[in-house]
């Protein structure tokens, strides 16, 4: 027998997880609904799909587990509103716009004893799950060195960078989840370095368009973050695991948008990745397969509220080293 998934927020991404869930096996109904009600119509009509009117008309339903792909500021009241339904959710990153925030989430995620998963699609890219595999394997050794890139071609809209909370709460913290997830240890220490070279309204949003965050592990091992809003060539994701036995990749295909200037050389030969959706488009269906087992009670959320806590004080960490351009310890941050 399978479920029934309600979604809300029906923008750029709840939309695309609708397509998404109607394609998956083992979803039997789908409900939807946006504070547009043209934009609900035409998704439920496009997917198959039920419509209503609010958030609170979704829970009371029957669904069984509820997508949350609202706006960001509503992210931690339907949360909290699933859980006290006793409905499992996907959340998108972030729970809450901060740390503090986040923590009240959390603590009320874990007394319910619901389970939330979070949208941390990476984890569940092919090529990035083998990495992960290779480091539990011990075919690596030892871990030294892990770099995670993200580099956009273009910046968002200026509307959205005003209120997003700058780059690291943004676009790294899908960096800062992946080597957390890779590493499998906690950062102790965060450095953060920015500029900005383009668009002056960065600086006036107290943001910068490029930044390289440096993480120490309570193991030893370093992360190194790389971003910027500006890589015209395409969107560049990649992931590097470097130990004391092998060094593994991830995202180095024939798509990756780099000028190979070695002589004799074909690779990379294909059309520059440019957009995250095309890029991950079969870690979005793994990922929301995932959920349909979490909902169906066969695995527990592979990616917790508190994993996205501890991501949220990195990027806290990151965003107060750059303002005072220092080191910050985690145990500043944490809550």
């Amino acid at each position: 027998m399978g479920i029934t998934v309600g979604v809300i927020g029906l923008g750029r991404i709840g939309a695309f997880h609708t397509e998404t869930l109607s394609t998956l096996p083992g979803v039997d109904g789908l409900v939807v609904t946006d504070e547009r009600a043209a934009v609900t119509e035409s998704v439920a009509a496009k997917f198959g799909a039920r419509a209503v009117d609010s958030a609170d008309a979704l829970l009371k339903s029957g669904v069984d587990g509820v997508v949350v792909a609202a706006a960001t500021p509503a992210h931690a009241s339907l949360v909290l509103a699933c859980v006290d339904a006793g409905i499992p959710v996907f959340c998108e990153k972030p729970i809450a716009a901060t740390p503090g925030e986040s923590l009240a989430v959390v603590h009320g995620i874990e007394s319910s004893g619901v389970q939330v998963q979070i949208g941390y699609n990476r984890r569940f890219a092919p090529a990035f799950a083998a990495a992960k595999n290779a480091v539990l394997s011990g075919d690596l050794g030892w871990l030294h060195t892990v770099r995670s890139t993200t580099l956009d071609p273009a910046p968002p809209p200026l509307e959205y960078v005003a209120v997003s909370g700058g780059i690291f709460r943004d676009c790294s913290v899908h960096d800062f989840d992946i080597v957390r997830w890779i590493v499998g240890h906690e950062v102790t220490e965060v450095y953060a370095a920015g500029s900005n070279q383009g668009d002056p309204k960065f600086t006036e949003y107290g943001d910068v368009d490029t930044a390289t965050t440096t993480l120490t592990f309570d193991n030893g091992t370093i992360g190194v973050v790389s971003n910027t809003r500006y890589n015209a060539r395409g969107y560049d994701c990649r992931l590097e695991v470097h130990g004391s036995d092998d060094a593994v990749v991830a995202g180095w295909d024939e798509q990756v948008p780099v000028r190979n200037l070695e002589a004799g050389t074909t690779f990379p030969n294909g059309t520059p990745h440019s957009f995250f959706m095309d890029r991950f488009t079969s870690a979005y269906q793994v990922e929301l397969g995932a959920f349909v087992d979490v909902v169906a009670g066969r695995i527990e959320s592979p990616c917790t509220a508190r994993d996205a806590l501890e991501v949220a004080y990195i990027a806290e960490a990151a965003t107060l080293s750059l303002q005072q351009h220092r080191p910050v310890r985690i145990d500043e941050v944490r809550l």
